[in-house]
């Protein structure tokens, strides 16, 4: 395989495969997993794919990775924005009291 063109990834001294570009994306298995209807198209839609055992296997421990990933940064941004919002309420209770000359000690 010839070399990679400028800016389409980088090819490691020794393999014939790049890195970073898909070389064949025909070849390529969308997968969906933002709701588990998604889920479950996608492993029916692997499970027929002409593609050996261990290649199916890959493709669905990508998408489960990436949901982990996803559900990760999910709980992380619902946990800051819970903490956020209680600590709103909490100044707004303080500003009330303090308005109604009831200042918390």
């Amino acid at each position: 395989m010839a070399d990679p063109k400028v800016g389409t990834g980088k090819k490691p001294k020794g393999s014939g495969r790049r890195l970073y570009t898909d070389e064949n994306p025909k070849d390529t298995v969308r997968i969906k997993f933002a709701t588990p209807a998604d889920a479950r198209r996608t492993v029916a839609k692997v499970k027929k794919v002409p593609k050996t055992f261990a290649r199916k296997i890959q493709i669905l421990t990508v998408g489960e990775q990436r949901r982990r990933d996803v559900k990760t940064a999910l709980d992380k941004k619902n946990a800051k924005s819970e903490r956020n919002a209680r600590n709103r309420v909490q100044k707004f209770k303080v500003l009330l009291g303090e308005r109604d000359g009831k200042k918390k000690g």
